[in-house]
């Protein structure tokens, strides 16, 4: 053997171990804190030894501990940001992905993987609506994001042969901070992004926008496309998604519907998500809302002439050598990437072995909890709830009952007190110009028992700061 194989017993034994480890890490998620007891200067204190020079055989194994013990656990109540749980079969099918080390660019080098690949879109845009949309898998909603911002360019104002021309784009306030990287990077510029205000509902308002439209081309600016979100990543409002794409029609502008967060509960809720199917294009993170390990985004588009018109330039070494539509297909003529990981795989394999109606379950579930919440919320005081919850975000926060308590830095050091006391995790969001907390609920494993556990912690924890004179 070479220098680097082993064995086939040796890889037996390391894959026992490690599945061991993993499987005895699930069994006592319950019993480890919503974050780990490690500072900065410890966690790079655990991992500060030399490399070795000479292998350390299966003792190397003995550090994975370490890592488990200092990792932010997969708790069921894990509630900060919008992050799935790391769904175990899929986590599976990730080990299998790397054994076959496929690179996903095109059908010739990777036949079964590109196939899977090309068969999961089609069926996930028609679970979601979007009958006959094609796309491919990606690292996240911000590279999905960018790929449709680069699409809608050269849809609208080509570029890749002469350059960027100024061009204008629009979205709510309340839109993620992918869209203006992504204005960034593409060359437009971010004071091109135009933040249109929104509703009551945080949704963006559509009279703001058709007024912002008609300004700029009454200053001679080119409006490129209109960038919806459905999911915002604050409090999870869905923006006028029909409305939106109308006007889109009307001005010749691409609608893009960033969905990374909420698109994929139309899977349980569609009546929610009406509009959806009249985006030219659509991100999805399966990495949030079907509890995906990372990474795992994906972007949809209603014309892979688009795609290609963006993305394919290709050298002749990489040039297929057939006219076969299927055996010929290169992803990397409609998508940005070139090397690729087999990211599919997972959420087949997942999907296969739960079914569509297991995750329909999960979501609503999810979109229960939040609801929960908010009524615990609205019926304790002093919290108060800070949004309306679309979807299966609550923002909150504690009220203080003496006028001179600064209610922004009170919040602020409740939810580090939260945190520090490791049993739930919550995040933060601003509302209104007010500190808020921010539980999300894209977990599979969170119960009703983890949810009324949220209130109770942020009570104590505020009695706590308040005693402390914080």
């Amino acid at each position: 053997m070479t220098v680097l194989q082993l064995s086939t017993s040796e890889f037996r034994t390391l894959a026992a171990r490690v599945t061991a480890l993993a499987a005895d890490y699930l069994d006592g998620l319950e019993q480890r804190p919503a974050f780990p007891h490690v500072s900065g200067e410890k966690s790079l204190e655990l991992f500060s030894d030399p490399l070795p020079e000479e292998g350390l055989g299966a003792t190397a194994l003995e550090g994975l501990q370490a890592v488990l013990d200092a990792s932010r656990p997969p708790s069921p109540r894990f509630f900060g940001y919008v992050f799935g749980s790391g769904e175990p079969v899929a986590a599976l099918a990730d080990l299998l992905a790397s054994v076959l080390n496929q690179n996903v660019t095109a059908w010739r080098s990777a036949p079964a993987a590109v196939a899977l690949e090309r068969q999961l879109i089609g069926a996930l845009a028609t679970a979601l609506g979007c009958q006959g949309y094609r796309g491919s898998f990606c690292g996240g909603g911000s590279m999905a994001n960018l790929m449709a911002l680069a699409m809608a360019r050269e849809a609208r104002s080509p570029a890749n042969l002469s350059g960027v021309r100024p061009g204008v784009v629009y979205a709510s306030t309340e839109v993620h901070m992918s869209i203006p990287k992504a204005m960034a990077v593409l060359g437009l510029g971010r004071d091109n992004l135009r933040l249109i205000a929104t509703d009551e509902r945080l949704r963006m308002s559509l009279p703001d926008l058709r007024a912002a439209i008609a300004a700029d081309r009454a200053r001679g600016l080119t409006p490129l496309a209109v960038v919806a979100t459905s999911g915002t990543v604050n409090t999870g409002s869905i923006d006028p998604l029909e409305d939106i794409a109308a006007l889109c029609r009307e001005q010749g502008l691409w609608m893009h519907i960033d969905g990374a967060y909420g698109a994929l509960a139309a899977l349980a809720v569609p009546e929610r998500f009406a509009g959806l199917n009249a985006a030219d294009s659509l991100s999805l993170d399966p990495h949030k809302w079907l509890y995906q390990p990372l990474d795992c985004g994906v972007l949809l588009f209603r014309d892979a002439a688009r795609a290609r018109q963006a993305f394919c330039y290709t050298g002749d070494y990489a040039k297929s050598l057939t006219e076969d539509p299927l055996e010929g297909f290169a992803f990397f003529e409609e998508s940005l990437e070139l090397s690729r990981r087999f990211r599919a795989l997972k959420l087949w394999l997942s999907m296969r072995y739960h079914g569509l109606a297991a995750f329909r379950r999960a979501i609503r579930a999810d979109l229960l909890h939040a609801e929960r919440l908010a009524q615990q919320v609205t019926a304790t005081e002093p919290l108060e709830l800070l949004a309306p919850v679309s979807l299966s975000a609550v923002c909150f926060r504690y009220r203080p009952q003496a006028a001179a308590v600064n209610a922004d830095r009170t919040n602020a050091a409740i939810l580090r007190r939260v945190i520090e006391r490791g049993r739930v995790y919550l995040s933060n969001a601003t509302i209104g110009g007010c500190f808020a907390l921010r539980a999300c609920f894209v977990n599979h494993r969170t119960t009703d028992a983890d949810v009324a556990q949220i209130v109770p912690e942020v009570l104590a924890a505020a009695q706590e700061v308040l005693a402390a004179g914080c």
